[in-house]
């Protein structure tokens, strides 16, 4: 009886990632399975178990707007022009929440998948990448009760008008997900190490919306107070807010030099995050 040797054929080979940058496309390609069902994951399992589930993310950003109008705009007589106050703030933070569920979410990735990370090998940059589509579901619902509202005032006689650039907003929510997804991700390879650092997300992003102009043009930070007005205009956030509100309503004014530098620290921060993202799953399931 002859035995003839037949090489075996794998479907895939698991190697060490020796290389200092990785960002394996291919691979990810081939998990795209994998990464519809984390996708899913986020989207049913969230609102699972709560009394109003799904309208959390209708609640959320028209409870703010509200507050926002009522301190903001009514207390302390911050001016909007000819748009309504309130449909000025929902749309700065209808943009900033996307921002915000990409980072806060994909912050505690390692801590938070631990225990598959630990069992079973796949692209681990699935998982931040699932949230940040994910997310972007949640922004579509949260903008379309933007636009109801737009409709809404326009046909009860407010001036507004869309700008012809409104075609380019899609490219300004992927800069403010790849943003939210390289902080998120450098803040997650901190967090196995640090713990107690994951404490002050929620108080750094507080202070990161006063910071973005959310709730007002950047305008007037730099009238009201020209000594701090820099803090503002070197946030990248800002000038996408602003750019959003001009685009949506056509008020504030609209920054290339400003755009060009927001686009300029996203793709560094994301590069720098991808490395430490890299180093930090090889040794991670050892320190969280």
């Amino acid at each position: 009886m002859n035995n003839k040797n037949t090489p075996n054929e794998w479907l895939f080979e698991l190697t060490p990632k020796n290389k200092f940058f990785t960002l394996n496309l291919k691979e990810v390609w081939q998990y795209r399975d994998l990464l519809f069902l984390f996708v899913k994951r986020d989207i049913v399992t969230v609102y699972k178990q709560t009394v109003l589930g799904p309208l959390w993310y209708l609640i959320q950003p028209l409870f703010t707007s509200i507050t926002f109008t009522i301190i903001f705009n009514n207390v302390a007589g911050i001016n909007t022009g000819t748009v309504p106050p309130f449909l000025f703030n929902l749309a700065g933070i209808t943009v900033w929440n996307y921002f915000t569920a990409c980072l806060t979410g994909t912050s505690d990735t390692f801590k938070a998948n631990a225990a598959i990370f630990g069992k079973v090998y796949f692209p681990r940059i699935i998982t931040p990448i699932s949230v940040v589509i994910s997310n972007l579901i949640k922004f579509g619902i949260q903008f379309l009760i933007f636009i109801v509202f737009y409709i809404f005032y326009y046909f009860q006689g407010a001036p507004l008008s869309v700008n012809i650039l409104v075609l380019f907003f899609p490219i300004l929510i992927i800069i403010m997900g790849v943003l939210g997804l390289g902080l998120g991700m450098l803040i997650s390879a901190m967090v196995t190490k640090y713990r107690d650092f994951s404490y002050l997300i929620g108080f750094g992003i507080q202070l990161l919306m006063y910071l973005s102009a959310v709730m007002y043009p950047m305008e007037l930070i730099k009238e009201k107070l020209p000594k701090y007005g820099w803090i503002v205009e070197y946030n990248p956030l800002a000038y996408v807010i602003e750019t959003a509100r001009y685009m949506l309503l056509d008020v504030g004014s609209i920054s290339i030099l400003g755009l060009c530098f927001t686009l300029g620290v996203t793709v560094v921060v994301f590069f720098i995050s991808l490395l430490v993202f890299n180093r930090t799953e090889k040794n991670f399931i050892d320190t969280v």
